[in-house]
């Protein structure tokens, strides 16, 4: 497969090691919040004001 998956649709430099972005999976639509600092980070689904997953097929 030579398409990729997720592509990057946000991209924040908080400080000179700590960086947020979104993600959107291109086949679910999904969107996902990144955090990284240095070497440790999360990921967690983007969620609307109803608590929903942010969605969309752009």
């Amino acid at each position: 497969m030579d398409e990729k998956r997720f592509e990057v649709v946000y991209k924040q430099t908080v400080s000179f090691s700590t960086e947020v972005r979104i993600l959107r999976d291109k086949v679910t639509g999904v969107h996902y919040l990144i955090n990284w600092t240095g070497q440790g980070g999360g990921i967690t689904p983007l969620l609307n004001a109803e608590g929903k997953p942010v969605v969309s097929f752009d």
